[in-house]
């Protein structure tokens, strides 16, 4: 079954015949609670609504200064690494030790979110020698991290996160201010 050529130009005008070749619906449209519903009302609550990514609002981390960017990279590593205190130890551990329980899967999230804290740095301006310490860090924390009871500890005690904020931290501190 071929498309007439007016359809084909012109999709919002009236179609000669319906699509699919079904027959057009007859009656009223009810909804649940018995109104009756005309064919745009579902969406007219929904019409002025947009997106719009441009704007600082749309974007809660869009305008950021450098030591907010710094300070949100920090209070992340501390979450990941030192959030939490075993009861009766001075051992610290942070949600990276317990997602690394879940095997596998666990050391992947951990590891995805450190990438995204390296990345972030990256685009504070760090350098590639900065930088890839810091991949290092985070591939000895994802690999030895796999190892299923060793690497829960490991994490544990490498605190991987907290390392890279420090390096990039002592970084920025010795770049002059502009």
């Amino acid at each position: 079954m071929a498309m007439p050529e007016d359809d084909i130009f012109s999709p919002h005008a009236t179609r000669s015949r319906p699509p699919f070749g079904g027959t057009q619906a007859r009656g009223k449209v009810i909804d649940q609670d018995g109104r009756e519903l005309s064919d745009a009302a579902p969406f007219q609550q929904f019409e002025g609504f947009q997106f719009d990514f441009r704007n600082a609002t749309a974007n809660p981390f869009g305008n950021l200064t450098r030591e907010q960017r710094l300070e949100r990279l920090e209070m992340i590593a501390k979450l990941l690494d030192v959030a939490f205190i075993v009861p009766g130890t001075n051992v610290r551990y942070g949600i990276d030790g317990l997602i690394g329980l879940i095997p596998v899967i666990g050391d992947i999230i951990t590891t995805a979110i450190s990438l995204w804290l390296v990345r972030e740095a990256r685009l504070l301006g760090a350098p590639w020698h900065i930088t890839a310490r810091m991949l290092a860090n985070v591939a000895v924390d994802g690999v030895v991290g796999m190892v299923p009871v060793a690497g829960d500890a490991f994490d544990v005690m490498f605190r991987a996160n907290v390392r890279n904020v420090r390096m990039l931290r002592r970084w920025l501190d010795k770049q002059p201010r502009l």
